[in-house]
């Protein structure tokens, strides 16, 4: 899997949000200009300048606010005070409800997952049980055991066949709570995003992964990794921290290539300015299953294959 990275770092957006130059020769307090001159008078409407004028050649006072008004603006606090009450109110009895529609969709979603997980292993033996029969068949001829090599070939490369063997195991988690933020930076950029996924699943891949998956799911070569919300699906599953990705292949090889790589820098980087924890380690067995269902988007003859 080749996973976007060219969008821009989530952490570097929502942590400068203040962070735009201003414009040569404007005073500091710009923004205040306006309020400083209704204050000053400077401002006023030319109605209100006309009667002040008038008052000030005739020599009268401006009208002192009498019983009415100050009775008038009693009577808009209490009112202003009643909606407030009435709207609180209104506030504690929806909570009620909302809570248990929250409670009631957590619970859809957790019965879905599991009727998913479910068809996932019936899958998982169903598939099983026909390459036992299909590699019983092709192993009756020489032609057939040549094909059933290519198949094997084909399936690996499809992720459409379990996997095992040493591998690294590398390990991705959100910051721990109470963790300052980076100075500059917003507050929860200790999360894990699905960028940081997709450089980790890309450098692996590029120090020599054989295979890859992400807390048990396999990744294929058309497995997206993206955000939904602040879940991060991975092939339209939600999967939460911490993220545990491992590679196959040659553990030693694996962890030499790795070491030192841009997605290695850029994750030690995130950890120590963040807080986010990451760490690899060696594994002598590691498995993965076959990845879900891959649906075919193109056909196109091989070359040089005899037909």
């Amino acid at each position: 899997m080749i996973a976007r990275q060219d969008e821009p770092d989530r952490r570097e957006q929502a942590g400068r949000p203040g962070d735009r130059a201003r414009p040569p020769g404007r005073r500091p307090d710009a923004s205040m200009s306006l309020l400083a001159d209704l204050f000053a008078g400077k401002h006023l409407d030319p109605g209100y300048a006309e009667a002040a004028a008038r008052r000030a050649a005739s020599g009268r006072a401006a009208p002192r606010p009498g019983r009415l008004r100050g009775a008038g603006v009693l009577l808009v606090l209490a009112l202003t005070g009643a909606l407030a009450a009435v709207a609180g109110v209104e506030v504690h009895r929806s909570e009620p409800v909302a809570a248990e529609r929250h409670s009631e969709l957590v619970g859809q979603i957790r019965a879905r997952t599991a009727e998913t997980d479910a068809l996932q292993r019936r899958l998982g033996r169903l598939r099983a049980d026909t390459e036992r029969r299909r590699a019983a068949a092709l192993a009756r001829s020489a032609e057939g055991r040549r094909v059933r090599r290519d198949v094997a070939a084909a399936g690996a490369a499809a992720a459409a066949t379990p996997v095992a063997g040493e591998g690294l195991v590398v390990t991705l988690d959100d910051a721990p709570r109470g963790v300052p933020a980076a100075p500059g930076h917003a507050a929860d950029g200790g999360r894990v995003y699905d960028q940081d996924l997709q450089v980790l699943v890309n450098g692996l891949w590029a120090a020599g992964a054989r295979a890859i998956g992400v807390n048990g799911q396999r990744l294929t070569p058309t497995t997206a990794i993206r955000a939904a919300g602040e879940a991060i699906m991975v092939d339209y599953r939600p999967l939460g921290g911490p993220y545990e990705v491992t590679a196959l292949g040659d553990a030693g090889r694996l962890r030499a290539a790795f070491a030192g790589s841009p997605a290695d820098r850029r994750l030690a980087a995130l950890r120590d300015r963040f807080g986010i924890r990451y760490g690899t380690h060696r594994s002598g067995e590691v498995r993965l299953p076959a990845a879900g269902a891959v649906r075919l988007r193109y056909a196109v003859p091989r070359e040089g294959g005899g037909g």
